[in-house]
């Protein structure tokens, strides 16, 4: 039955990674946030060399405020930086995985592996200043 489990899941990953790479172009320049699921989250982040996910919740305001800010660099770092977006209270699991109490909360993947979190809303200046070595 574990074989059974692990093929179709299996099927589901190749599946939405074929997804991912139709809606998001994979390999081409993202200037744009991508939204992400629980579905879709481990298949994204491996899909691009250096990903930012952005975990927000629609009744936060500090999430909205960060929102504008994320548009930006992923338009400024466009094929250098692939930013997405990830609704933590319609995707628990990828919060829980990754510990996540307190948003906004952005997520550092280099390689498909984790790397670094910011937690809360810099100032713009230092939210920059802090991803800029990604973009290099």
């Amino acid at each position: 039955m574990d074989e059974h489990l692990d093929a179709d899941l299996a099927a589901i990953r190749a599946r939405k990674l074929a997804e991912l790479q139709r809606t998001a172009g994979a390999g081409a320049a993202q200037s744009r946030p991508i939204v992400v699921t629980d579905a879709s989250f481990d298949a994204f982040v491996t899909a691009h060399p250096t990903v930012v996910v952005d975990c927000w919740a629609a009744w936060c305001p500090p999430c909205r405020a960060m929102a504008p800010i994320i548009d930006e660099l992923a338009e400024r770092w466009a094929g250098k930086v692939t930013f997405a977006k990830l609704d933590t209270d319609k995707n628990p699991r990828t919060a829980m995985e990754y510990n996540i109490t307190s948003i906004p909360t952005l997520l550092i993947f280099q390689g498909g592996q984790f790397v670094d979190q910011v937690v809360g809303l810099p100032p713009k200046a230092r939210l920059v200043q802090m991803l800029s070595p990604l973009a290099a």
